[in-house]
This record gives structure tokens, sequence and C-alpha cells, in this order.
């Protein structure tokens, strides 16, 4: 399993590489100039000059990206132009939110949406899976940032008055802070040092750092200003993975071992969870695995809708504002998760299935 680990990282390289590149020359084939986006439509000519100059935008692209694959070597991801701030602090105060957003989301996909596509397999043909269906086909057909909207209106507006509101935007409610886990506990570190970014991104997942540090209260004010976001940003990935749950239990279902195990007399249930279920689940981990490349993806919109101050949300800013370096940073950690998880759902069917070897 190891070395079929190892080959996979090594063949995701030039996967990675290639989306560095386009990257690269989609973000500056996008109209417009960087200067003007800074500096505004009446900046001079002298002043375009010197912008261009200092960040290395008049040299030719591919200089340009020898330049920039040999800061990556070096573990530098460049400095942001709007911020000129490095793109690692950045990522370093953004990621950590669209983690915690997009793990809470994909959650509630798991959660609810395996259950409905093992009951409407079950229950094949009847009111349920109609229903069950019919609700799926709807979460597919709506569009991230309509349901955002309306959920949004819905609970923050007309529901303001009820014990069923929650908070429209943000990730805390005014006056209320979290306080890093590192000073409750009383650690310290250097700054720049592997110990404090390890410390820093952990302390900036919220969830995980009022939950080690007890603070109830920050906690409850968390997951209220989470749960429009992760709903709105589960919908898709949820009703994609119910069909497909569906759909590969009735074909397990038509199986002979399965007629074989009802006719020994087993229990239904035992039935369904023991041996219809499990080998049921490959394609639906694959499918689950999948489906972090649409949280990313809606992760733009929803954070942008929410006002969730997460990568998705800095990822929009970044290419209006014409910010190459944050752009092309975020991307990279974008693909190596994606690389990264799909790689897990590989090695996570040895031992869902032990017939499985990864040769």
């Amino acid at each position: 399993m190891t070395q079929y680990a190892i080959r996979r990282i090594l063949y995701s390289i030039p996967v990675i590489f290639g989306i560095l590149l386009v990257t690269f020359v989609m973000a500056r084939s996008i109209p417009g100039e960087p200067c003007k986006a800074m500096l505004g439509e009446k900046a001079s000519a002298e002043a375009c000059e010197r912008f261009t100059k200092k960040y290395g935008l008049d040299e030719p692209i591919p200089v340009q990206f020898g330049v920039y694959m040999q800061n990556i070597a070096k573990g530098d991801f460049g400095d942001s132009i709007r911020f000129s701030r490095p793109v690692t602090t950045i990522l370093l105060e953004r990621l950590p939110t669209t983690i915690e957003l997009g793990t809470f989301a994909l959650f509630l996909a798991v959660l609810i949406g395996i259950p409905a596509g093992v009951i409407a397999a079950v229950k094949r043909n009847s009111a349920i899976d109609v229903g069950v269906m019919v609700a799926a086909n709807t979460g597919v057909s709506m569009p991230v940032y309509w349901l955002g909207l309306v959920l949004a209106y819905v609970f923050a507006l007309l529901l303001k008055d009820t014990p069923f509101w929650l908070p429209p935007s943000g990730r805390l409610s005014a006056g209320v802070s979290a306080i890093p886990f590192y000073e409750v506990f009383n650690w310290t570190a250097t700054e720049g040092t592997t110990k404090y970014v390890i410390m820093e991104f952990f302390a900036n997942m919220y969830i995980f750092n009022s939950i080690i540090t007890a603070d109830w209260e920050v906690l409850s004010d968390v997951l209220k200003h989470i749960i429009l976001p992760a709903v709105a940003l589960s919908t898709i990935p949820l009703a994609i993975i119910a069909r497909m749950t569906r759909s590969s239990m009735l074909e397990v279902l038509r199986q002979d071992y399965i007629r074989t195990a009802r006719a020994k007399g087993l229990f239904e249930r035992f039935v369904i969870l023991k041996h219809a279920f499990r080998n049921a689940l490959l394609p639906v981990i694959t499918i689950i695995g999948l489906q972090v490349g649409t949280l990313f993806a809606g992760a733009v919109l929803t954070e942008t809708i929410f006002g969730f101050a997460g990568i998705g949300r800095m990822l929009f800013e970044a290419i209006t504002a014409r910010d190459f370096p944050v752009v092309q940073g975020f991307t990279i950690v974008i693909a190596l998760g994606y690389v990264g998880v799909n790689l897990l759902v590989d090695l996570a069917y040895v031992f869902i299935d032990p017939r499985i070897r990864l040769d």
C-alpha cells in the first residue's frame, strides 16, 4: 500500500504542474490591467510602469512562470499585490474557514444522502422512493447562489422573531471572540516557525478551537453561523450522493447472494446493512471523493453570499483585483487538497472490500 501511495503521489506531480501552468496563463489572460484594478482607472502611465516593474509583470510570461516555479520550489508563494502580505499568511488565515465549512457541508451531505439513497432503494417505486428522487433532482437543479439567498431571506428575515432565526453572514456575532487554544493553554512559539503555523492554523478552525477550550458559548455561536452556508453548499453533493447510493444499492440487491441470504432466513435489516450496503459502498465512496471539487467550487459563491472569510471569497476578490499571486497560491492548495482526498478514497477501497489489492 505504501508503494501504491508513493506512486500515486508521483503521478500527481504532472497534474499539479499542469494546473499551475494553466492557472498562471489564464490569470494573466483576464481582461484589464492589474495596475488599473489596484491603483484605479486614472492611474498615470508612470505609476503603472513602476507597479508592473515592482511585481515583475513587465517580463514575458515564460520568464514570469520560471521565476514563479523557482519560488514555489522554495515554498514561497509570493506576496499579494492587493494586500502586500505573503500569500502563505493569507492562506493560514483563510484556509481553516473553508475546511471547516466544507467538512460541515460534506458531513451533512453524507449523513442525509446515504440513508436517503438506501431507503429509496429498499422502498423502490414507492412514494418514499419517488419523494427522495424528486428531492434529489431538485437539489441538483438549484444553484448555490440562489439557494443561499433564499435561506438567508427565510431564516434571517421571515423568521427573525422566532427561535428558528439564524444569522445570515459572518462566522461570529459582534462581541463574541474565539480565544486561540494556545493562549488558553499558555503555549508559545516563535512567529514564522512550523509550530506557530500549525497552532495558528488549528486555532482559526473555530469549532475545533472552541471544543478543546470548552468555550461552549463560542461553539454555539459558530454553529449558528455555519448552518445556512453549510446547507446551501451541501445541497448538490447531498443529492448526487443520494442518487448514487440508490443506484448502487439497486444493483447489489439484484445479486444472487442477496437472494441466498434472504432464503437462509436472515433478518432483512441484516441483509441490507451487512451484505448489500457494504458491497454498494465503493461507488458511493468514489462519488463522495469527487464532491470535494464541487465543495471547493461552491465555496466561492457560498462564502461570498454569507460573508465567510474563506479561500472561496478571497479567490473571488483576488480574481476581481487581478491579484495573481493569491489566485495561483490558492489554486495550488485547492488542487493539492483534491488530489489528496482522491488518494485517500483509493486507499479506503482496501478497507471496505478486502478482495481489492493495490498493486
